[in-house]
């Protein structure tokens, strides 16, 4: 079987690393992978196809900033890859994240319609259903249920800064998403799940199957980070996100950082240089880093990690924490307590950042048996052999036509 995957990066990220983790598993087991993406020069298994330029990126960037129509530009790009598909043949395409300025949706899907080639789309967020945000749940927006319009998010991402064509948007992406007869879903969280059921796309099958991890790779060791940063002896509480912004809950941890004792650090990874300056000087920041083996050192080193997140799928950071012992505390968001239970973390209602500094200081008190059982839950649910044979699994069947 011939897979060909789609995604914003390869390799990178969670999205990418997911990308890549199904490529393996099809390799494994005697299938060709290829994986057709944005930007990034990660290394891969599989075989690689760059669509685009960093000029079509630009010009899509331009096409939404003004008018609003993101996932509408990249066509030429487009037309090479699916120039390149042709080449493939491939028995199945599986989709990850088709926003992030490097493909045109309709040109995508005309062609997988013209060809009938079976497509596994994993959704991360929300963008596929609404006509122009990822997220909406931070300000409680229902409009999608019926009819995007007057969009209340427009200058946030995919930011627009001149028009509002967030009706257009809806009625293109509805027209487009469902036009074909062989697509299905996957959805991380059952969160996410119930939203799809909600929108434009609930006639179209969602397959709840959790993320997983390599826990080869995330796994309880000794670390000795702590010495190499001068803070041996005090307690870790610990963030990582990709990019930090006020989703993330950056204000929150500046705010956090007031209400914890001197014995506390702060550390947060992936926060901007400009970001790094900002930050008081018990937070400790760490650029972001494609280093697995350093994510894993700090997730050992840590007490407790730390989610403030106000919007969110089902975050692979918690998932990685748990696999190394280490206990979650996150917001009540989109599917982001799914990840744990009363054993392996606390669940606090968002921007409630007292609440933050209880749970850190009950995670603190707790017994070492915390993190046994955080990498328990890990190696019960969370373990990517398992979950991405399940994805073979779901290619298997919708080649077949036997869902």
């Amino acid at each position: 079987m011939k897979v060909l995957q789609i995604n914003t990066t390869v390799n990178s990220g969670s999205t990418g690393r997911i990308a890549e983790d199904i490529g393996k598993v099809l390799i494994a087991n005697g299938h060709e992978s290829y994986i057709a993406y944005g930007r990034g020069n990660q290394e891969s298994r599989s075989s690689l196809i760059k669509i685009g330029k960093q000029n079509d990126v630009i010009l899509h960037g331009l096409k939404t900033a003004i008018f609003d129509r993101h996932g509408f530009g990249s066509t030429d790009a487009t037309v090479q890859l699916i120039g390149e598909i042709d080449k493939i043949g491939p028995d199945i395409v599986a989709l990850h994240n088709l926003h992030g300025y490097y493909i045109n949706i309709e040109v995508l899907f005309d062609y997988l319609k013209a060809k009938n080639i079976p497509v596994l789309w994993t959704l991360f967020d929300c963008w596929a259903f609404t006509g122009h945000c990822s997220y909406f749940d931070d300000i409680n927006c229902i409009k999608y249920h019926i009819q995007c319009e007057k969009c209340p998010k427009t200058k946030k991402y995919p930011a627009s800064y001149v028009f509002d064509n967030s009706l257009k948007n809806y009625s293109d992406k509805k027209r487009i998403f469902t036009s074909l007869e062989r697509i299905q879903f996957v959805v991380h969280s059952m969160w996410l799940k119930e939203m799809v059921g909600n929108s434009f796309l609930k006639s179209i099958k969602a397959n709840w199957l959790p993320s997983g991890i390599d826990l080869e790779l995330f796994r309880p060791l000794i670390s000795d980070i702590k010495k190499k940063f001068h803070i041996e002896g005090k307690k870790v509480v610990l963030g990582c996100a990709s990019q930090w912004s006020e989703r993330k809950g950056l204000k929150d941890f500046i705010s956090l950082r007031a209400l914890l004792n001197e014995n506390t650090i702060i550390v947060l990874i992936g926060v901007s240089k400009k970001q790094v300056a900002l930050l008081p000087p018990e937070i400790i920041g760490i650029p972001r880093t494609e280093s697995v083996l350093e994510l894993v050192k700090w997730y050992n080193a840590a007490d407790v990690f730390v989610n403030p997140t106000y919007q969110d799928n089902f975050p692979t950071t918690n998932l990685e924490s748990l696999a190394c012992g280490t206990p979650v505390v996150t917001y009540n968001t989109g599917g982001s307590p799914e990840a744990i239970d009363k054993n392996t973390g606390i669940i606090v209602e968002k921007g409630d950042v007292k609440g933050l500094s209880h749970a850190i200081e009950l995670i603190f008190s707790s017994d070492k048996e915390i993190s046994l059982k955080c990498r328990e839950r890990a190696e019960k649910y969370f373990d990517k052999n398992d979950r991405y044979l399940e994805y073979l699994d779901l290619f298997n069947n919708l080649v077949n036509n036997s869902i």
